[in-house]
């Protein structure tokens, strides 16, 4: 066993079975037989006899190094003749089909397994190589010309993601008969370097040809209501609909359409209720990332279709966004781009802390120097000073509004279709006392994108502030039913709108949410002080008060309406009696 590190030159072969999850979910016993005796009886024998050495097998992948780049095509090329005479005699949808990747560069040896760029040019080539074929670098096809009888096409340069340079790719297939005919074989789109998802036709369980309609249209609007996130790459309708009717792989489909992720699901109707699934999953690897289940009455049909189609692209759009901001943080700084950084700022802001704060607004600049016309940059920047206005982590509160008010502004000049720059901008302007401009520009936003939640919550904290807190609590109950696992200051906005209501326990419930995760937070403790205050509950309300000034030493009442800016006095007066009541210094 080899100890420590080295590097050498090494070819290196990165092969997967195709359409692996649909084997195992048809016979998931007899699929890990089946691959089991092709291991044991082809794959491990050839590889031994060509001189390989298996590096890594994880599921329906295996990674394998060789000295030779010869010896590794024609370990290949006999495996995937071997894998053919196999499958002959098999039902089609029970051929288990290699795909397979070969490249040669210098590899990191660390104990018994190999990293580098060698190793994932291989595992790019794997990719885009046609199921029962190889796909192979130009640096292998020089070594190899010349020495063996086998005809293989060229690709041409192709650009793969987190590979530096362009790589020389050539094909080859059992049933190339010339060159000419091996290029007739397309290479996968590559991946856009947004978010990218199919949406698959939903299957229609309920029996009745006549429901065809239904799960087509709830299919055809989740694609369009996907497709108002700007931030993400949507495929168009017709280029999934070749997949209704049949056993589609989501992997082959994210390989074949050049898209992350694949949505899936069905819909059953049983009498007067309608159940829809829908599962987010990762086309890469085939692992379920999020699932969800709507169960509801049938009255007026399509209200029905749109309720479920906002859920579902609701709750699809935050978790497709925290899947982004959790990738982009795990990146390489070389790998970083303005859309990466625009990425990580906002998983920094959401950690509500003056650091975290900081950071978000340092990687935000650093984007709109790589990408000044992009608007994004702008809306990040201007929440980091909002943010920072809000909750009192600078002296000139008016300033940093004002900032964020102009950062705001620019956003919709460079993009007046961005929900997103009309939301921040709508924001500024209410924390200004612009409340009447401020609910136009966040009605805006909602205009351009419905199912982005946290619009719906901006919205309702907007109205709840102008004096409208049933109108506000029912924007916000909208955004959760969108997001029903949503960010925690969804429930600051709740139990600011349920105090003003006079809902104290519900306040209090949804503060005490807050507070578990987000402790230092100005507006939920001084709430739920207020609201315990309300319920009588003056040595609780007293204690809330000593930790907001532990954390906000010299905070006095002075300073709320600077954090509150109530439209209407008397929201104002009911908040400061409140906070007077439990000890607030004046």
């Amino acid at each position: 066993m080899t100890t420590g590190t080295q590097r050498r030159l090494a070819a290196i072969v990165s092969a997967d079975v195709v359409g692996y999850s649909r084997l195992m979910g048809a016979d998931e016993a007899g699929t890990l037989a089946m691959m089991q005796r092709h291991r044991a009886e082809l794959w491990n024998p050839t590889i031994e006899a060509f001189g390989g050495r298996v590096v890594g097998t994880a599921g329906d992948s295996i990674l394998v190094e060789y000295a030779s780049a010869v010896a590794a095509v024609e370990s290949v090329i006999a495996v995937q003749r071997g894998m053919a005479d196999r499958n002959a005699d098999l039902p089609e949808d029970r051929r288990m089909l290699l795909r397979i990747g070969v490249n040669i560069g210098e590899v990191i040896v660390a104990d018994d397994d190999i990293f580098g760029d060698g190793v994932n040019v291989a595992a790019r080539l794997q990719e885009v190589a046609a199921p029962g074929g190889l796909a192979v670098s130009g640096n292998i096809h020089e070594q190899i010309a010349g020495k063996l009888a086998e005809s293989f096409a060229d690709d041409g340069a192709q650009e793969f993601k987190n590979i530096a340079r362009p790589v020389q790719v050539w094909r080859w297939s059992p049933s190339t008969v010339d060159a000419p005919a091996a290029q007739a074989v397309k290479a996968p789109p590559a991946l856009p370097d947004k978010p990218s998802i199919a949406v698959l036709p939903l299957e229609n369980m309920s029996g009745d040809p006549e429901q065809e309609y239904f799960s087509d249209g709830v299919t055809e609007d989740i694609i369009t209501e996907l497709s108002r996130f700007a931030e993400f790459h949507v495929i168009a309708r017709n280029s999934t609909a070749v997949y209704k009717g049949g056993p589609a792989d989501p992997t082959d489909v994210a390989r074949d359409l050049g898209v992350h992720y694949v949505l899936e699901g069905s819909i059953r109707r049983a009498g007067q209720r309608v159940r829809v699934t829908a599962q987010l999953i990762d086309g890469a690897t085939g692992n379920h990332l999020w699932a969800e289940r709507y169960d509801r009455e049938i009255e007026d049909i399509f209200d029905l279709q749109d309720d479920i189609t906002r859920s579902i692209a609701g709750a699809l759009g935050a978790k497709m966004r925290d899947i982004s901001w959790a990738q982009a943080i795990r990146k390489k700084p070389s790998d970083i781009d303005a859309y990466d950084l625009t990425l990580q700022a906002w998983s920094h802001l959401h950690r509500f802390t003056t650091a975290e704060n900081l950071e978000a607004r340092r990687l935000a600049t650093q984007a709109k120097v790589l990408a000044p016309d992009s608007a994004e940059a702008f809306v990040l920047l201007a929440w980091t000073h909002v943010l920072a206005a809000r909750q009192l982590w600078v002296d000139d509160v008016a300033g940093g509004f004002g900032t964020a008010h102009a950062l705001a502004r620019e956003a919709v000049k460079l993009d007046n279709r961005s929900y997103a720059a009309h939301q921040v901008l709508g924001f500024a302007e209410v924390y200004e006392g612009l409340h009447d401009r401020g609910l136009d520009s966040l009605r805006k936003s909602i205009d351009l994108n419905p199912n982005f939640a946290t619009g719906h919550v901006n919205l309702g904290e907007a109205l709840t502030l102008s004096g409208r807190a049933e109108e506000g609590l029912a924007e916000i109950e909208t955004a959760i039913r969108l997001s029903p696992h949503h960010p925690a200051f969804y429930e600051t906005a709740r139990g600011r709108a349920q105090f003003a209501l006079g809902r104290y326990q519900a306040a209090e419930r949804s503060l005490v949410d807050v507070l578990k995760s987000f402790a230092d937070t100005l507006t939920p403790r001084m709430l739920l002080a207020a609201t315990l205050t309300a319920v009588d509950r003056p040595e609780e309300a007293r204690a809330e008060i000593d930790k907001l000034i532990d954390v906000r030493p010299g905070f006095t009442l002075r300073d709320v309406p600077r954090s509150m800016p109530y439209k209407e006095p008397e929201d104002l007066d009911l908040l400061l009696d409140a906070l007077r009541k439990a000890g607030m210094p004046e």
